[in-house]
């Protein structure tokens, strides 16, 4: 419960080849010495990020879920990540949390990225989504959600603690942008007083769209725990629950926060 270890994979992705990602995931954490109790993996891992989701969405019952599993059996950890999901007819880009016992949560990503027309392919989500793991209250984001911090705002509960202890973001972020993802991502770590891990992906995908990474893991105060700026790798770092709530401790800015309701959100009802 102290401790949380996380193993985050930059990943270049193949195009619509979920057995070529499969295969590259498992080959990168078969070479650690140590995989971390959570394996996080990039915004649609499976396919790289794209709109075809007539042609390559899949049902929870399908396939990359399965993989998950099996995954996390393995290593007896949570695997996260985001894939295309399909369910009567419509579609959604799902974050998954996978343990060895099955699905632990999911979370449909709230905002689609509009310039890329995502809005028209997959339907937004409604709900905040807040689980636990090992002890850590986890809240998943995905890509383009990390613009709209109102979303992302770190509550106090009633028994006057913070809602999360660990904020996710999986990714495919171009490097025309990568300065936003890198900033954004300190600073959500800064206002919510959270850990954030955040994963994007490598190279090039099949739109000639260019991708350098910035993966990262944060400490509450935003300071790089462990950073790679564009090569293919695994990230590792050991989040600290005694440390965070003693900063939480000695700067309660989190006590002083405005309280506001957000049109349409779903809190969770429970941690």
């Amino acid at each position: 419960m102290s401790s949380l270890n996380i193993s985050a994979l930059q990943l270049d992705l193949a195009w619509h080849d979920p057995a070529s990602n499969y295969a590259k995931v498992e080959a990168l954490l078969a070479k650690e010495s140590l995989v971390g109790e959570l394996i996080v993996l990039p915004e649609m891992f499976t396919t790289a990020f794209s709109m075809e989701a007539a042609t390559q969405a899949e049902q929870m019952q399908g396939p990359s879920v399965s993989w998950m599993h099996q995954l996390a059996s393995r290593y007896e950890s949570c695997v996260v990540g985001s894939l295309m999901i399909e369910e009567g007819g419509t579609y959604f880009n799902r974050f998954i949390a996978m343990t060895q016992d099955g699905i632990l949560a999911q979370y449909d990503k709230r905002h689609p990225f509009s310039l890329a027309n995502e809005h028209l392919t997959y339907k937004p989500g409604e709900k905040q989504v807040i689980f636990t793991y090992k002890g850590w209250n986890i809240c998943p984001q995905i890509c383009y959600d990390l613009r709209f911090p109102v979303w992302a705002r770190n509550r106090r509960t009633a028994d006057d603690q913070l809602s999360y202890d660990l904020l996710l973001y999986v990714a495919n972020w171009p490097e025309a942008r990568v300065r936003h993802w890198e900033s954004l991502l300190v600073a959500r770590a800064i206002e919510n007083q959270s850990c954030v891990v955040g994963v994007n992906r490598v190279g090039l995908d099949a739109k000639e769209l260019r991708y350098s990474g910035s993966s990262m893991i944060l400490s509450a105060m935003g300071e790089r725990l462990a950073f790679n700026g564009g090569s293919e790798c695994v990230l590792t770092a050991e989040l600290k629950k005694t440390e965070l709530e003693a900063y939480r401790r000695e700067f309660r800015f989190w006590q002083d926060a405005d309280e506001f309701d957000v049109k349409g959100l779903r809190l969770p009802s429970a941690i």
